[in-house]
Parts: C-alpha cells; sequence; structure tokens
C-alpha cells in the first residue's frame, strides 16, 4: 500500500465545486471514478481545500491510498489521458503514509480577480467578477491591510455547525491593478467556508466608499456575520496554491 499526493488543477465552471455532491458532478467524484478506472481498486481522493461550485483551481492538493503497481509519478500522466479538458493533474508524488493534505500545517494562498471596465468582457465573463463601478483601490488596499494578522474571522464566513474555532491568521493580502483587472491576493493558514469571498465583498464596498478601511476592527468584535460585505460571486476566485511546512 502506498499513499499518492497529486497538485490538480481545474476550471470549476461545470462542476459543484470539489466534494462529492448527490445532485451533480464533482472534482472529487471525477478524480474518485477515473482512478478506480485506471488502478482497477476503489479509489477515494481526500482533498486539501473543498472549494465550492463554480470556483477555479491552479494547484489543489489529493492525497489516495492504492494497492496499483504504476508508479507514483507515471500516475499523472495516465490521468491526463482520461479526464476531462477542464482538469488536469500537475504532478503526482509519493508521500508518506501518515500525510493527510488538510490536517497539517499549511499556508494556502487564493486570488480573486474583478474585472473593473465600463462593459462586461464577455472572454473574462467565467474568470472574474465583472464590476461597472468606479473602484477607490487605494481604499481597498487601506481596507486590505487592517484584515492582516490573527483574527477571529467569525463575521467574515459563512457558519458551520462542526466548525468550532474561527481564528485564522492572514500574512498577507494585497490588491493590485493593471488595465482593467484587479487582483486581490491573500495568502493565510486556513481560510472559513466563503471567507475569501466575503472579505472581497467587505473590500468592495470599501472601494466604493462604503465603509471606512477602518471598519474591520468593529466588524471583528462584533462576532456577526452581517456587519461584513456580500459574498462575491464564485467565478472570481481561484485557489493558486497549497504549500506544506
Amino acid at each position: 500500500m502506498k499513499r499518492v499526493k497529486l497538485i490538480v488543477a481545474y476550471d470549476g465552471t461545470s462542476y459543484c465545486g470539489w466534494q462529492v455532491q448527490p445532485n451533480g458532478e464533482t472534482i472529487e467524484s471525477m478524480l474518485n471514478r477515473h482512478l478506480t478506472e485506471l488502478l482497477k481498486e476503489e479509489i477515494h481522493v481526500i482533498g486539501a481545500s473543498r472549494t465550492d461550485s463554480g470556483v477555479h483551481a491552479d494547484g489543489n492538493v489529493a492525497v489516495f491510498d492504492t494497492n496499483a503497481r504504476m508508479p507514483a509519478d507515471r500516475i499523472s500522466y495516465a490521468m491526463n489521458t482520461r479526464l476531462p479538458a477542464d482538469i488536469r493533474i500537475q504532478d503526482s508524488c509519493e508521500v508518506p503514509p501518515d500525510f493527510h493534505p488538510r490536517f497539517q500545517q499549511t499556508v494556502k494562498t487564493y486570488e480573486y480577480r474583478i474585472c473593473n471596465r465600463r462593459f462586461p468582457n464577455p472572454i473574462e465573463r467565467l474568470y472574474s467578477l465583472f464590476y461597472y463601478w468606479d473602484l477607490d483601490l487605494e481604499k481597498m488596499q487601506k481596507a486590505a491591510s487592517c484584515l492582516v494578522g490573527t483574527h477571529d474571522f467569525t463575521s467574515f464566513c459563512t457558519k458551520k455547525e462542526e466548525v468550532t474555532n474561527h481564528v485564522r491568521t492572514i500574512y498577507e493580502l494585497d490588491l493590485t491593478r493593471s488595465g482593467d483587472m484587479i487582483t486581490l491576493r491573500i495568502r493565510g493558514n486556513g481560510f472559513l467556508y466563503n471567507m475569501v469571498r466575503i472579505l472581497t465583498g467587505t473590500l468592495l464596498e470599501a472601494g466604493l466608499h462604503r465603509r471606512t478601511p477602518e471598519s474591520a476592527e468593529e466588524i471583528f468584535k462584533s462576532l456577526d456575520r452581517e456587519q461584513a460585505g456580500f459574498t462575491a460571486p464564485a467565478e472570481g476566485l481561484f485557489l493558486k496554491c497549497v504549500r506544506y511546512e
């Protein structure tokens, strides 16, 4: 028995997120099905990040156990001949049997892309949020700086009953503009359900002068989801990479 790690890139547009769902196709179900067919045994992958419906990834991580004799580094090549074009394995390798993608210290990096122009760009419609209104990037950057550090992010997540600890650390939160595209890049030790999308919505409201950059402190203290911004749509969000300490 060996444990194999995959680095998985995907366009999440056509999928109901990462995790297996009874009502639609997911990234996890696609990997399970094709790995089972390839290796001739029942395979169930474990993912590092259970991305939502419509969210994309350049480097999500998954592991699975197998008795197959195929070398771990060849599985990526074999899988890429079977998977649909919107899912591709970027690397496969053997890891220690106790390696678990979610229960180890990690640094995750996400990006959110905002297409800020007068009219929508149809080429970008599946990979960014179109935003017509003028955005004050300086105000958004100032608000972002107030969110960096270790905080209780209860106000910035959609609650799940099984999650009791809402303290997370954001190491970096930057916003840059290139032409019509504003890119938010966030790096942290973990993210709660919808956390990046709610942080993005909050920063957009700061960019519209609907809230002050310094309001973050009051939002943190309130522990009230209603005090933070709206949940930005999924299509602008990318999981860039998962790095293990």
